[in-house]
Parts: C-alpha cells; sequence; structure tokens
C-alpha cells in the first residue's frame, strides 16, 4: 500500500533530520493503521496518496495546529514548541485520544498542502542572489513561486554566518549559522527593489491565526527552527511584501521586464505540487520572457529544487543567453548548502 510506505519514508527522513518525536508518531501511525486502529479511520481515502502529497506531515500539522490553539491541553504536556517534553509511549496516547475525540477536524485539515516556508531555504536564494548580481550589478525584482508566507522574500533582512564571516543584516533577529561552505561568496551590493509572490493558498504573516498555521508544519521538536520562523515574522512585520493568491502558471504569464533591474523569478521546493502540464507551461512562458530579454532588461530563474537523481540542486538561468548552471547542492530544508 502506497500510504503506509509513504508514511515509513517519512518516519525514516524524520529520525533523519533530528525530529526523533515525529519518527514516533509515524511510526505509531504505521502500526495502528496495520492494526486498524484510528490511523485507519483517520487516514481512510488516502490509501494511494498522490505523490508529494506528504499526508503523514499533513496528519501531524493537523494535530500541532490543535495543540497550538490551546485545543488539546492532555496532548501539549508532551510538545515541545508549547513547553511540553516528549515520552513516546504516554505521548501516542494522547496523540491517539486526540486522534479518535477530533477526527473529524483532522480529516478536514488534511485536504490542505502544509506551509511550511522553512526560513533556512532563504541562504540558497541569498548567495546565489550574491553571485547574481556580481555579473548583472542592477536592482532585482524578486519574484517568488509558491511563496506561502512571503517570509523569504525578505531573505536580504536575515544574517548568514559561514566559515567565520558574516553576510546580510548584521542586526537580524533571524541568524542562519553554518549558512553554507564550498567556494567563498564576496558580498555584494545586492539591492531588492521589489517583492512579490503567489500562492493558491497564501499566509498572512501579519496576523496571528495564519502564523499559528505555519508554525503547525514544523515539527514540534525541532527548536531551532521554530524559533527561526518566530524570527522571520519578526522581520516580515517591518519589510512589506506582496503575496498573492494566484496559481505559478497564471504568476508567471503576468511577468513584465523592467529596464535597469533584473528581474529574478525564484522557487524552492514546490516544483514536485505543479502538475507535468503546469510544469511545462511555466517552462514556457520562462523561455518566452528570456527571449525578450536584453542588456538592460536582463531575466533570471534561480531554482532549489530535486535533481531526476533525487539530490537537491541550486540552479541559476539568466537572460539573455539562456545559460543555465548549477551553484550548489543543498538538503531539503536547506542545510548542508555547498557552493561548487
Amino acid at each position: 500500500m502506497l500510504l503506509l510506505g509513504s508514511l515509513q519514508r517519512q518516519a525514516v527522513r524524520c529520525e533523519t533530520l533530528g525530529s526523533q518525536m515525529y519518527a514516533d508518531l509515524l511510526q505509531r501511525l504505521v502500526h495502528s493503521y496495520e492494526i486498524g486502529g484510528v490511523a485507519s479511520v483517520v487516514l481512510a481515502g488516502y490509501e494511494d496518496p498522490p505523490p508529494g502529497s506528504v499526508i503523514g506531515l499533513r496528519l501531524l500539522g493537523a494535530v500541532h495546529g490543535l495543540v497550538l490553539a490551546g485545543e488539546a491541553p492532555e496532548l501539549a504536556a508532551f510538545y515541545p514548541s508549547v513547553g511540553g517534553v516528549w515520552d513516546p509511549v504516554r505521548g501516542w496516547e494522547a496523540f491517539e485520544q486526540v486522534l479518535q475525540s477530533r477526527s473529524g477536524e483532522v480529516r478536514a485539515l488534511l485536504t490542505q498542502p502544509p506551509q511550511t516556508n522553512e526560513v533556512r531555504r532563504s541562504a540558497a536564494l541569498y548567495g546565489g542572489l550574491l553571485q547574481l548580481v556580481r555579473e548583472v550589478p542592477l536592482p532585482v525584482r524578486l519574484f517568488e513561486m509558491g511563496a506561502s508566507a512571503g517570509l523569504n522574500l525578505r531573505a536580504d533582512h536575515f544574517r548568514y554566518v559561514a566559515d567565520g564571516e558574516s553576510y546580510g543584516a548584521a542586526d537580524s533577529p533571524v541568524v542562519i549559522e553554518d549558512a553554507w561552505s564550498g567556494r567563498k561568496l564576496e558580498p555584494g551590493a545586492l539591492r531588492i527593489a521589489e517583492r512579490v509572490g503567489s500562492d493558491i493558498a497564501p499566509v498572512n504573516p501579519l496576523t496571528a491565526e495564519d502564523v499559528r498555521t505555519l508554525t503547525s508544519y514544523i515539527w514540534a521538536d525541532m527548536a531551532e527552527r521554530l524559533a527561526r520562523l518566530r524570527a522571520a515574522v519578526e522581520v516580515a512585520q517591518l519589510v512589506p511584501a506582496d503575496v498573492r493568491r494566484e496559481d505559478a502558471v497564471s504568476f508567471v504569464r503576468g511577468l513584465e521586464l523592467s529596464p535597469g533591474h533584473v528581474t529574478v523569478l525564484w522557487h524552492s521546493i514546490m516544483w514536485q505540487y505543479l502538475t507535468d502540464a503546469d510544469r511545462a507551461s511555466v517552462d514556457e512562458l520562462v523561455a518566452e520572457l528570456g527571449q525578450r530579454a536584453d542588456e538592460s532588461t536582463p531575466l533570471a530563474r534561480l531554482r532549489f529544487e530535486p535533481s531526476e537523481a533525487g539530490d537537491f540542486l541550486v540552479e541559476l538561468e539568466t537572460w539573455p543567453g539562456g545559460v543555465r548552471r548549477v551553484l550548489g547542492q543543498i538538503e531539503d530544508h536547506g542545510q548542508g548548502l555547498v557552493w561548487l
């Protein structure tokens, strides 16, 4: 069954990335499903989830949201995100009780794709832009597909520490340690003139409810990720960005070039959520826009997505010319970034 395989793979992934709590919960969900327990009720209809749907993380995010909202106090005692301490036995018992008593609410939330807006991924964006503006020293118009809350549209307002040096905003509450390694980057005169994103279900980082939604999809025992998110929300309250409710194809179709600026289309770990037809349309629209680019109206596409081989790459394509190259290798949450 595809569902059980998906849950088991995600459990391994969570453990590898440092979330023993979520690895435990996913393994317990597999067992509960196999014996016809509450997991088989909550996950009924999801036996063959489509690729990229990460149904296990949707379920964990739904329950985490109840905890953050104060609606599952018996479970909160085991959630580090609200001051609790995880216990694999008693924590699962409390989790199971929530699934039994709130199954309808949890199932309703399974239809929503995770909105993580992982802040550490901004290292790939910021470092890629530094390399771009050394070649094309113009102000950047930054556009992001699948922007979620648009936190990474503020990447130049974060601080990055790499190889003993500091980049970005020195006084930022967002500090990304060990941001990257490999080829040394030169601090550049990065100027972002415009910040625009699109998402089919955008999240507003200026409202408490939407911030809770973002937080619910952060794994509850990963304190560093939670702290980065909360700090990025502080930055978002000071640095405006326009995130529109719009699908990727419509968003890219509406892009225009601007004299005296480099127009940058950025996306990270969202390509998997598009259909094959939509991916082809985006590629075609970007290529058409690139054909209209010249030295005064350059275009760049910066992407952080999995390759066909399954690893994650940071790639940059620039016009005029349509030259595409790999800048670095990275892991899916933005850690382990190595500039080549």
